[in-house]
């Protein structure tokens, strides 16, 4: 399967988008998820001008947000200013503040992508392992129904935990 964001021919993963319908995400490589996770390349992320006219919502919404994200630079700022979005799409892009009650064991408010780590050690129901405390977790999900719920990869496995238990990084 290709990436939605890069159309790279790599192995792909499940991103959430938070702040719409139940469910909804993108399948994208592990580079497009490494780059979402902390700063991302603008060299990487100018495959954003194609993914930005896709006819997912969820992708566009992901690259919207992107562009957000690297409006320090010129060809960023331009293909914001050309994306254009029905009414609803544009409602779930500005959604992502709205999703943010999510916060960590500190009070420190948490975003989709986000990086985390674990405060305690933490048994995974159903896996038959325990992600041990100063875990990292990468690349966080916000459970849009429950701001006590993020998602996240511990081990290979998506796991949900709870917010209590981490802290932002």
């Amino acid at each position: 399967m290709s990436c939605a964001l890069c159309n790279a021919d790599a192995e792909t993963s499940f991103f959430a988008v938070s702040g719409g319908p139940d469910g909804a995400g993108v399948e994208i490589c592990e580079s497009c998820c490494t780059q979402i996770e902390g700063d991302p390349d603008p060299n990487h992320m100018r495959c954003l001008a194609t993914a930005m006219w896709s006819e997912d919502s969820a992708t566009q919404v992901l690259a919207a947000r992107l562009l957000k994200r690297l409006t320090d630079h010129d060809w960023a700022r331009d293909l914001s200013d050309q994306l254009w979005l029905d009414e609803e799409t544009q409602a779930w892009v500005d959604n992502e503040t709205a999703a943010s009650d999510h916060r960590d064991s500190n009070g420190a408010p948490l975003a989709q992508g986000d990086t985390v780590v674990l405060i305690k050690d933490l048994p995974v129901k159903g896996a038959g392992f325990t992600a041990k405390r100063g875990t990292a977790v990468r690349g966080i999900s916000l459970v849009a129904d429950n701001p006590e719920h993020i998602e996240g990869r511990v081990e290979g496995q998506r796991i949900v935990i709870l917010t209590k238990f981490v802290k932002r990084k």
